[in-house]
């Protein structure tokens, strides 16, 4: 179980390869990777800045991923959150869990991404190509999404 806040960029193949070695106990890996997409509200924007207090970043995650391997059998987890300023189609996120059987690394790694969207203390600025940056507001369907797994 892992959780890293990072600056640079990770490479989803090398970090499942890892995540897998040669363990034959594991049936699943799912992972999930997050994108800077080069619109936000119809606005192109040039970069995001993702900011975060270490700290607390890293307990807040910790904490979600904790969670996720008391509800599902899970044999291993691992978050990557980057921050600074990152460009369009960069990476931000990833989730991957390992499990014995499909559906739990399924669920849990659905469950994590929802709970990273609403829970993890990252602030996000877009940076428009032109015109003003603006902070990330919270959105409804992502409370939603987390409100469903109570």
């Amino acid at each position: 179980m892992t959780v890293r806040l990072q600056k640079q960029d990770f490479d989803v193949t090398t970090e499942l390869d890892l995540m897998r070695g040669d363990r034959s106990d594991i049936g699943a890996t799912v992972s999930f990777v997050g994108y800077v997409r080069d619109t936000a509200n119809g606005i192109k924007i040039k970069s995001m800045t993702l900011e975060h207090y270490p700290a607390m970043a890293q307990s807040q995650l910790e904490k979600i991923e904790t969670r996720a391997l008391a509800r599902w059998p899970i044999d291993d987890c691992l978050i990557i959150h980057r921050f600074g300023v990152l460009k369009p189609a960069e990476q931000i996120v990833m989730v991957i869990t390992c499990s014995p059987h499909r559906a739990a690394a399924f669920e849990a790694c659905d469950y994590i991404m929802d709970f990273l969207k609403t829970d993890a203390p990252f602030w996000k600025k877009e940076n428009p190509v032109s015109g003003n940056a603006d902070w990330v507001k919270s959105k409804l369907d992502d409370d939603e999404a987390k409100a469903r797994w109570n």
